[in-house]
């Protein structure tokens, strides 16, 4: 099973988005919160989080880059405990066991997603609103692997410009 964690390569996270998330969190698309939003909310920070933020689920902030990788069972139900939280802390979920099925199902896209990706694929998210909701779609790319020829120093010992 997969899951993704939020990477960032520079600092520009922390400028963009009102709560960035912490290098290293698990994170999930987070679109629910964006459910009711209307064109007048998108804007700013708030308007960042909303077309390209990741949500992490231990800060509650936004990542613009995720890298898929593995995740045991055990980290999944903790993960899943703590969404069924903050549903209930943020949302006004009744109680943990309702909020828990809606964090399963969030947890269960997510990983659905990154379970089609070889580990450290990274991934962005893009979001519209349309007339049916939110849309959400997805940018792939690929882990590069670096070849020996990248590395390799091209010539012989033997090929020295001195010797004549």
């Amino acid at each position: 099973m997969k899951l993704a964690r939020a990477i960032h390569f520079d600092d520009s996270d922390r400028n963009v988005f009102h709560a960035p998330a912490r290098t290293g969190e698990w994170c999930i698309s987070g679109g629910f919160e964006f459910s009711n939003w209307t064109e007048d909310e998108i804007a700013g920070k708030a308007g960042q989080a909303f077309v390209n933020g990741w949500l992490g689920l231990e800060t509650f902030g936004r990542v613009t880059f995720v890298a898929v990788t593995r995740l045991e069972p055990n980290e999944r139900e903790v993960l899943v405990e703590q969404l069924a939280q903050h549903f209930v802390n943020v949302y006004g979920a009744p109680s943990l066991e309702a909020a828990r099925g809606v964090a399963q199902e969030e947890v269960s896209q997510m990983a659905d997603l990154c379970d089609e990706h070889r580990s450290n694929t990274l991934l962005t998210v893009e979001r519209t609103l349309t007339e049916a909701g939110v849309r959400e779609s997805y940018r792939v790319i690929e882990a590069q692997e670096a070849s020996l020829e990248q590395f390799a120093i091209h010539g012989s010992l033997d090929d020295d410009p001195h010797q004549h």
